[in-house]
């Protein structure tokens, strides 16, 4: 018989951490301990290391990736989940980079919370919400598509995806506007993008805009 997987769930909402609870429960999990804010999951990870932790990420005091790193630097072998509101792609790389096996949106299905608790029991990540250029782009050690943009090209993108046209950005940046379709061009190219629609959900997404 197989051991009973132990876990910790970690969410700053009572009633987040039970529809956790609730979607996950069944006979070879236990839920261990529960936490509210970053430092004692944190505390909780020492106490009982678990097999899998589901942190929130936006977890007051520590947040979830400042608590991934604390856990992983005394605990490598516990597995990490982020279960957030946060889509955006940088941090999604971020959380890869500090270790985090699975990523998931609040807002997905029920079952994408499941599949991942299932897969990162087994050792596989599983990220729900991260593309798959993106995820390829991490494996290779390549930098974030934001990054490789140059200085130019992001401030053509911002007053892009701002509602700016090519003149308008052409005469904020004090530059032709021939060389803001060159900038542009090039960025969509770099990004993989093909309308300015897509632009526009990219640099919402990486933080460029707000919402």
């Amino acid at each position: 018989m197989s051991r009973i997987k132990r876990l910790i769930i970690a969410d700053d909402h009572a009633v987040v951490r039970r529809g956790i609870r609730q979607m996950i429960t069944r006979q070879d999990i236990e839920i261990v301990a529960e936490a509210s804010d970053g430092q004692t999951a944190v505390t909780l990870a020492s106490e009982h290391v678990p097999d899998l932790m589901i942190l929130d990420l936006s977890l007051p005091g520590l947040n979830g990736l400042e608590v991934t790193r604390a856990v992983k630097a005394k605990h490598p072998s516990i597995e990490i989940l982020l279960y957030t509101l946060h889509d955006r792609e940088d941090m999604q790389i971020e959380a890869l980079r500090n270790g985090v096996g699975g990523y998931v949106l609040k807002s997905d299905s029920p079952d994408h919370l499941v599949k991942a608790v299932d897969s990162l029991l087994l050792h596989r990540p599983y990220f729900s919400s991260v593309s798959q250029t993106l995820l390829e782009r991490f494996l290779k050690n390549e930098e974030a598509p934001q990054s490789a943009l140059t200085a130019r090209e992001r401030e053509v993108v911002q007053l892009v995806a701002e509602g700016k046209i090519n003149k308008q950005v052409a005469h904020i940046l004090g530059i032709s506007i021939k060389t803001v379709e060159t900038h542009r061009a090039a960025a969509m190219n770099k990004l993989g993008i093909r309308t300015t629609a897509e632009l526009v959900r990219f640099a919402v997404r990486n933080g460029i805009v707000e919402a």
